[in-house]
């Protein structure tokens, strides 16, 4: 039988320094979204650096709350292995996690900037989403985030190139692509999102429309994944957060609308 070998999680090493996929891939996808960002908030009249200033805490913070999120959640492992507690090279951070970080840094940006922070998280929005498509492509450099056992015949019917379906065999063994599962859902938001925000909606509706498209779909991907967050033993946090998140997200456009709490639209002063 042919020896089916796993891409290097290494991409490249510079002397001591040694960089891998998952950071780089994250690192181009957060590129990618500021640059969207920035383009967008020139034409609706904010400053140009605005989401340069706000990356330079948001990024730092998010990644903290995003692997805080984790190891708490992993916590009987890390308790174990706590020099593992900061390796988020080896993967290991929720997406969860990093938008609680992310909000209150935007929240609190917002405020001392003298901005809606709606009018800065709509604008994010696409980026956001943007962002996780292109990241998740770091879980699969990692091998991680793959759903439950299939057969190669499965993934072929898929019609998958070759180095998707051989990098999720793993131990033997193959794997649903979940991780592809969600960015295929990821791109298709980001598209539904650029769309929608030429309609005129509410200030607001835009996040709050990617906040319930990518709950929905995080929903259901994350019922195929092995290495899900448990709240319970049948309980998964991923699956609890995205069920509250789309109620939280559909009643607040509701009473936003109702109670006039968001006269201005999209782009409107």
């Amino acid at each position: 039988m042919e020896k089916i070998e796993a891409i290097d999680r290494i991409a490249f090493e510079l002397g001591p320094i040694t960089v891998y996929w998952y950071g780089l891939i994250i690192g181009t996808g957060l590129f990618l979204g500021w640059l969207l960002a920035t383009r967008e908030s020139r034409k609706l009249g904010l400053d140009k650096d605005i989401f340069a200033d706000l990356l330079l805490w948001a990024i730092p913070i998010s990644i903290l709350s995003a692997r805080l999120y984790y190891v708490v959640f992993k916590w009987e492992y890390y308790i174990d292995n706590p020099s593992k507690t900061f390796a988020i090279w080896e993967g290991g951070i929720a997406i969860h996690g990093a938008l609680i970080g992310a909000v209150i840094t935007a929240i609190v940006f917002a405020k001392k900037r003298g901005v809606s922070f709606w009018k800065l998280a709509d604008i994010a929005a696409p980026s956001l989403i943007l962002g996780q498509a292109i990241g998740r492509w770091g879980n699969f450099m990692n091998q991680e985030a793959h759903g439950g056992e299939v057969t190669r015949s499965f993934l072929e019917g898929l019609f998958l190139p070759d180095f998707i379906i051989n990098q999720m065999y793993i131990e033997g063994t193959y794997y649903h692509p979940t991780f592809l599962y969600e960015s295929l859902w990821n791109i298709a938001g980001f598209v539904i999102l650029i769309v929608i925000r030429k309609l005129p909606l509410r200030r607001g509706e835009v996040f709050l429309s990617y906040i319930i498209w990518y709950s929905i779909g995080r929903f259901f991907i994350e019922g195929l994944r092995t290495d899900s967050l448990m709240l319970t033993e049948s309980l998964r946090i991923a699956q609890v957060m995205s069920l509250s998140l789309i109620i939280g997200a559909a009643v607040m456009i509701v009473f936003r609308r109702k109670f006039g709490k968001t006269n201005n639209s999209y782009a409107g002063g």
